[in-house]
């Protein structure tokens, strides 16, 4: 069983247990001894690609974790402010055993979290997580004084990024003419996004590009597209996009400033690819949290919907498993695995400003791709260690959603990976049921989660 790991890695409030620098120097010394496993404490080289997000504590966890890596003679390559997807991406190309990134998406400055990648590129399975997490709880041996590991900087990384992002996209493909409202949630791409889209001849008006340590994710990014849509009616623009804090998400707005989530991005990438004969296994892979309406577009496509649990791990995880290229989830992660390894949101944000190009559509006929079935969604914050799920008065309240949305609709409850967050969703064409199923559940959990 895994404790320090959730749905994407370790997270938390930054210096409050389990996000302490103290945890990072054991996490890192722990997380180095397992991928020097085989070759004991003092073998050949191996290296370790760590990036970050902006955010004032990552300098902390930067540090301690170089300092676990180094004592057990992993060494250390440090990209600075990177998107996530550009750790995956590094790791790979650079050869490196492990990829880490310190960030926690799109959570408020004081959380922070750590993320990791194998040496393919792609995020650890569960059962290696649980493998670090015990060598956390027995210690681990250091290298020998002669064999501790070294560091350096990386200082090309994020250029590195721009031009894999701008490869995936068609030979010559330019974006002259379009406008276009970037908020890169004074996050991780606050470099790397407007320079992209400049490169490849858009007209590029940014925002949310002036991080300071503690301004991430504040009332801008994917989030919080309301500025950006202001944006886009103000500048009269083509498009804005929405990045959240390490750039993994995207969400689109419209010419008319109107928001779209993940579900109506992947429904045309979808219909596109299959059109072109390049969707493989005739399937997108979501989540169980992707809306109603999007499956039944596909099928009328003669496309699969393949659902996983939340968590764009367990997306891409299915994908390799059925051999799939395309998947995502409705909050804008979006997995392109013939061009990364996780999900991009800028990279599924030009691949969406291609598709205008070349179609000469405008991003409100694109971005509505199939009418949502209506989705109510509300989160309930309980105290950390409790159980309100397990309450009877919460499984008597849910049992009776159930019943009453039994042909009409479905109920989803979860706990966020990320969050001590209780999350409550349902599906149905019938509003007043909607609302009244979802509230039922959600005062109980409220009254339950209540100290």
């Amino acid at each position: 069983m895994r404790k320090l790991f959730g749905t994407d890695g370790i997270r938390g409030t930054a210096n409050a247990a389990p996000m302490t620098a103290d945890l990072a120097l054991q996490i890192g010394a722990a997380v180095g001894r397992y991928f020097r496993r085989n070759d004991g404490v003092n073998g050949t080289d191996h290296r370790v690609m760590i990036g970050k997000d902006t955010r004032r504590s990552c300098y902390m966890f930067e540090n301690a974790l170089t300092a676990g890596l180094l004592s057990t003679g992993m060494n250390v390559m440090l990209t600075g402010p990177v998107p996530t997807p550009a750790v995956g991406q590094m790791t790979r190309s650079l050869r490196a055993d492990l990829g880490v990134m310190i960030s926690a998406s799109h959570n408020p400055a004081s959380d922070n979290g750590i993320k990791f990648f194998g040496p393919d590129g792609f995020k650890l399975s569960d059962q290696a997580e649980a493998e670090i997490e015990a060598l956390v709880a027995n210690g681990v041996e250091p290298a020998k004084p002669a064999n501790i590991g070294w560091a350096r900087r990386i200082d090309d990384a994020h250029y590195r990024y721009v031009e894999r992002v701008k490869s995936s996209l068609p030979r010559g493909l330019k974006l002259d003419g379009l406008k276009v409202v970037v908020d890169c949630a004074n996050g991780a791409a606050y470099r790397a996004a407007p320079e992209a889209l400049w490169e490849l001849g858009a007209k590029v008006i940014p925002i949310a590009v002036e991080p300071n340590g503690f301004n991430i994710n504040l009332d801008c990014g994917s989030t919080h597209p309301e500025k950006a849509a202001e944006a886009v009616l103000r500048e009269g623009a083509d498009v804005g996009i929405c990045l959240d804090g390490d750039a993994d998400r995207v969400i689109l707005i419209d010419e008319k400033g109107r928001v779209a989530d993940g579900d109506q991005l992947m429904a045309l990438l979808a219909s596109r690819w299959a059109a072109d004969g390049i969707l493989t296994g005739g399937a997108l892979v979501a989540t169980v949290m992707s809306n109603l309406g999007l499956e039944r577009f596909l099928t009328d496509r003669d496309l699969r919907l393949e659902r996983t649990q939340v968590g764009d791990r367990y997306v891409v995880e299915r994908m390799r498993q059925g051999g799939f290229n395309l998947g995502g989830e409705q909050s804008g992660h979006i997995v392109m695995t013939d061009h990364a390894t996780t999900g991009d949101g800028l990279m599924a944000g030009l691949h969406f400003l291609a598709e205008m190009v070349q179609s000469g559509t405008p991003a409100s006929a694109l971005l509505q791709q199939f009418e949502p079935v209506p989705q109510l969604l509300k989160n309930v914050r309980y105290e950390a260690g409790s159980a309100p799920l397990e309450m009877p008065e919460v499984l008597t309240a849910i049992s009776a959603a159930e019943d009453a949305l039994d042909g009409n609709g479905r109920l989803l409850i979860r706990k966020s990976g990320t969050e001590p967050l209780i999350r409550v969703m349902a599906e149905s064409e019938d509003p007043d049921l909607l609302e009244r199923t979802v509230n039922s559940v959600v005062d109980a959990v409220t009254d339950a989660a209540a100290p």
